[in-house]
């Protein structure tokens, strides 16, 4: 397949589902800033992973996601996402890792872009910037325990996994390569989403502290109290090591398809 045909197969999903929504004359964020359920289909969040280890330029796996570890990228998500991304009307793109772009954007450790968008004209009053940086902490605060709920099972299914792959005496060089890789992997998103919190925090913590000298306000005072709440439920959890994700993507390996099939 020549690199111009190969192209076009690649975005005619993308398009495909842009088209529906402009279609269909509506925005692909349902009332609760999350995606609406016709447009989510099984492992909408596969890239998660994938990215990850692309990152730290370890390997990706060509196994299945277990149920687990699909929902672990799907909590994983929202967390690693900036909050102000939630409201796109394409999010469709951005939920599916589609758009290079955003994806780059994940990356970018600068507290400073949340409170530029909140300075932006989206917010037209004093209030209304006090009350989305307050709903924001408290989305995080809500989604974090269900996330690390389902990454402890995760981590410690991964070591039941260890401990069979050393019990099972006829496993092909590809089988070892999948689960190995998957390990990684699923331990790459959790150090992903305790890295992304932190900065989260960071980046609330400007806001907040700018906006209380550009326009200072009763409500500041709640921010800082919902904020403290957020960074002591992220100081519980640890579950691994800071990942060692580079500033570039690096040569991440990934099993070819037919090698184990």
């Amino acid at each position: 397949m020549s690199p111009r045909a190969r192209r076009t197969r690649e975005l005619a999903s993308p398009l495909a589902a842009l088209l529906a929504i402009v279609l269909a004359g509506c925005s692909s964020i349902g009332d609760f800033g999350e995606l609406k359920p016709s447009l989510v289909k099984d492992d909408i969040h596969a890239w998660v992973g994938q990215e990850a280890a692309a990152r730290a330029g370890a390997p990706i796996s060509a196994a299945n996601l277990t149920d687990d570890e699909r929902t672990l990228r799907d909590l994983a998500f929202p967390l690693i996402e900036p909050p102000y991304d939630r409201q796109r009307w394409n999010a469709v793109v951005y939920e599916y890792g589609w758009d290079r772009r955003f994806r780059r954007r994940l990356w970018i450790d600068d507290p400073t872009v949340y409170y530029a968008h909140l300075r932006g004209a989206f917010f037209s009053s004093t209030a209304a910037r006090y009350s989305r940086l307050s709903d924001d902490i408290r989305n995080d605060i809500v989604r974090i325990d269900p996330f690390f709920a389902i990454a402890r099972r995760v981590v410690d299914l991964d070591r039941r996994r260890e401990a069979s792959m050393h019990s099972v005496t006829d496993l092909s060089p590809a089988e070892v390569f999948d689960a190995q890789a998957r390990i990684g992997e699923n331990t790459l998103v959790v150090g992903w989403v305790q890295r992304a919190l932190i900065g989260r925090c960071a980046a609330y913590r400007y806001a907040l502290e700018h906006l209380a000298v550009a326009e200072p306000a009763a409500a500041a005072a709640d921010v800082d109290r919902v904020l403290t709440r957020l960074q002591q439920k992220i100081a519980a959890y640890n579950l691994v090591a800071a990942p060692n994700f580079a500033d570039a993507p690096g040569p991440a390996l990934a099993r070819a398809a037919s090698g184990g099939r």
